[in-house]
C-alpha cells in the first residue's frame, strides 16, 4: 500500500496481533475508517507463536464467561472471519499425583461454578475419552468444549477480512510514536520501503502484547507488563496417537495432534529471551522435561520425532488479569492486551473494548488498568521465573 505523508482516520490501532485485528475490524464493519499498524506481518509475533489452544481448563477462573463466548466465535468463524482451522473436541486436564489431583478437584469446581462444563472423572473415563493417553492419570477433569485452532491461518484470514472490510492495512511498518495531535493522535512509523509515515486518529487502540510497556510509555504511562518466554516444539507427522487436547493439573503441559499429523506440545516451560530480542534460545533441560511429560501422559508419542522448536513470548500483567480500557489522562486513547489463555477469550475481549471505542455499552466488563497503574512503584517482573520451569499456576 503506497502511504502520502500524512493521513487521517478515524481510529489508528497499533499493533497486529489477534487483539488489533479484532478491535480493527469490529470498528470498520461499524463503519469507522479504520488504520492498522503492525511491524511485522499480521498475526505474526506472539499470536503467531502461539499454539493456539482452546481451553477453559487453562483459563483463570474470572475469564471463564469471556472464554465462553470466545469460544463460539471460534466456532462460527467461517461466517464471520473465514477458515481458520477451528476444531472443537474433549479436553482433559491431569493429575498424575495425589496433590496434583486435589489441585485438580478445586480447580475444576471452580471452573464449574464460574460456567464451564468441566467435570471430574476417573482414570478409567479418561481412557474411554483418549484411547491413547497412558495409564499414569490418578485422576482428569473432562471438558467436552476445548479444542484449538491454527495461528498461521488466523492471520491470513484476518488480513483477508479487514481488506474487505475497508480497513487500511499496514504490514512492515513499525510505530516510533505516537503522541497526541490536534483532536486526536499521531504516529509516526516507517514504511517496509524506509519512507516515513505519519497517521492521524481521532481515536487510538494500543494493541502490543509484550510490547504494551513501550507503547504506554509513548504517552507517559507506566504499565508494567512482565514477558514470559514460553517453549513450544512440534513433531513430524505421525499417525494418530490422540484426538483431544491435553493438559497437566500443574499447567505444565499443552498437548494436542493437528489434522495433518503433527503434535503440539507446549506447557509454559520457560525459555531465554524478551520483548526486544524475541525468543533468543531454548533451555535444552526444559525441552527434554515437556517431552519427557508428554511421553508420560501418551506414550505413543516416544517413537516420533522432533521437527522443530521455538521460544514464544507471553504477556502478563502483576495480577495476571487483562490490561484492556482507556488509557488515564488520555481521551479516546485505549490499551488492550495480556489476556491469559488469549487465543479463548481474546477475540471476545477486544470485541468488548471495540464496543466501548464505538461509545456502545459492552455486554461484559472490561479490564481497566488503573490497578495496575496504582501499584507500579519501584517494582518491576523478571522477564522469566527466577525459580522453577514454567510460570505458576494459577486458579
Amino acid at each position: 500500500m503506497s502511504a502520502s505523508p500524512t493521513r487521517s482516520f478515524d481510529a489508528l490501532i497499533v499493533g497486529g496481533g489477534l487483539h488489533g485485528c479484532m478491535v480493527a475490524l469490529t470498528l470498520a464493519r461499524a463503519g469507522m475508517k479504520t488504520a492498522l499498524l503492525e511491524r511485522g506481518a499480521l498475526c505474526r509475533e506472539a499470536s503467531g507463536v502461539n499454539a493456539g489452544t482452546l481451553t477453559m481448563q487453562m483459563t483463570r477462573v474470572a475469564l471463564i464467561p469471556y472464554a465462553l463466548k470466545g469460544h463460539e466465535m471460534w466456532v462460527s468463524a467461517r461466517d464471520w472471519l473465514g477458515d481458520v482451522g477451528t476444531v472443537v473436541c474433549d479436553g482433559l486436564s491431569l493429575a498424575f499425583t495425589a496433590s496434583e489431583a486435589e489441585m485438580l478437584a478445586l480447580r475444576a469446581a471452580r471452573r464449574r461454578e464460574a460456567g464451564a462444563p468441566i467435570e471430574i472423572v476417573s482414570s478409567a473415563r479418561a481412557q474411554a475419552v483418549e484411547p491413547g493417553l497412558s495409564d499414569h492419570p490418578i485422576l482428569a477433569a473432562h471438558c467436552p468444549i476445548d479444542g484449538y485452532t491454527s495461528a498461521y491461518l488466523t492471520g491470513r484470514a484476518f488480513l483477508v477480512a479487514l481488506r474487505d472490510a475497508g480497513v487500511a492495512v499496514f504490514e512492515d511498518t513499525p510505530v516510533a510514536g505516537v503522541e497526541p495531535e490536534g483532536t486526536g493522535y499521531a504516529a509516526r512509523a516507517m514504511c517496509s520501503d524506509g519512507s516515513p509515515l505519519t497517521l492521524h486518529g481521532t481515536r487510538l487502540a494500543l494493541c502490543g502484547g509484550v510490547w504494551l510497556e513501550e507503547m504506554a510509555g509513548w504517552l507517559g504511562v507506566r504499565l508494567p507488563i512482565r514477558t514470559l518466554v514460553n517453549q513450544l516444539a512440534v513433531t513430524e507427522r505421525c499417525p494418530s496417537v490422540m484426538r483431544t487436547v491435553l493438559g497437566v493439573a500443574s499447567g505444565l503441559l499443552s498437548l494436542k495432534q493437528f489434522a495433518n499429523g503433527t503434535v503440539v506440545i507446549g506447557g509454559g516451560w520457560q525459555g531465554i529471551g524478551d520483548r526486544t530480542r524475541g525468543g533468543v534460545a531454548l533451555r535444552p533441560e526444559r525441552l527434554i522435561g515437556n517431552v519427557r511429560l508428554a511421553c508420560h501422559a501418551v506414550p505413543a508419542l516416544a517413537g516420533t520425532r522432533l521437527l522443530r522448536a521455538w521460544a514464544g513470548l507471553e504477556a502478563e500483567t502483576a495480577d495476571a488479569m487483562p490490561a484492556v480500557g482507556p488509557l488515564p489522562g488520555h481521551p479516546d486513547a485505549w490499551v488492550c492486551g495480556s489476556v491469559h489463555s488469549g487465543y479463548t477469550s481474546g477475540i471476545y475481549i477486544a470485541q468488548l473494548l471495540a464496543e466501548r471505542m464505538l461509545e456502545r455499552v459492552p455486554t461484559m466488563s472490561l479490564f481497566p488498568i488503573d490497578r495496575l497503574l496504582a501499584s507500579a512503584t519501584d517494582r518491576h517482573f523478571a522477564s522469566a521465573p527466577a525459580l522453577g520451569t514454567s510460570r505458576p499456576v494459577r486458579g
